[in-house]
């Protein structure tokens, strides 16, 4: 894929997010519209031990029905950093590349960031570090109508529908048990592949 694609926001996003962002020239993030839940925007799926874990940050909605995803706020009234740190702890700890990137995404999640835009965008620049990708990544400066990109994955790369992607199997820490389990966090690519995860994208 050449040429320019939009996405969302994203929390530790999904392989299948970093495989259009590696496969493209230049990616735009959505930070003008507003703010969609139960969405990748705020949550990950990894794999722990009982099977498919989502991990959530809570945020402030306030009292409008629709609130700009740049003003959306933490709710740090909730342990969420503590659940989510333990989390990814004890299902990757035995991953070969846990210890490589564990402390710098600990170090981004426990930051006390203000808005979740922020917090995203922080993950995303170690992350794209991480993988070493070298697309042009920038955030919109105003809202697209939908569909304005032909290659326009704000609204279709959701967890409550399957994205079409064909995903190689890779070594997971609980694959004996659960066999392969496609579509999760790119930190579960990230803890067990390590520097092969862009050549896996």
């Amino acid at each position: 894929m050449t040429g320019k694609i939009l996405v969302s926001t994203a929390y530790l996003p999904p392989v299948s997010y970093f495989s259009l962002i590696n496969k493209t020239d230049e990616v735009l993030i959505e930070k003008e519209e507003n703010y969609i839940k139960q969405t990748y925007r705020n949550r990950c799926y990894i794999l722990s031990a009982n099977g498919i874990q989502a991990l959530s940050i809570p945020v402030l909605l306030g009292s409008f029905h629709k609130t700009a995803l740049k003003d959306i706020r933490i709710d740090y009234s909730r342990r969420w950093q503590q659940v989510h740190l333990g989390a990814l702890n004890a299902s990757y700890k035995s991953s070969p590349y846990f210890e490589y990137y564990f402390d710098e995404i600990a170090g981004i999640i426990s930051a006390n960031h203000e808005f979740l835009l922020d917090l995203n965008a922080e993950l995303m620049k170690f992350l794209v570090k991480a993988l070493k990708i070298k697309t042009n990544i920038g955030y919109t400066t105003h809202f697209e109508p939908l569909n304005f990109y032909p290659s326009d994955f704000r609204y279709t790369l959701t967890p409550k529908k399957e994205f079409k992607m064909e995903y190689r199997e890779y070594c997971q820490v609980f694959a004996s048990d659960k066999g392969f389990v496609p579509g999760l966090s790119i930190a579960d690519l990230l803890f067990n592949v390590g520097p092969d995860t862009q050549e896996y994208l």
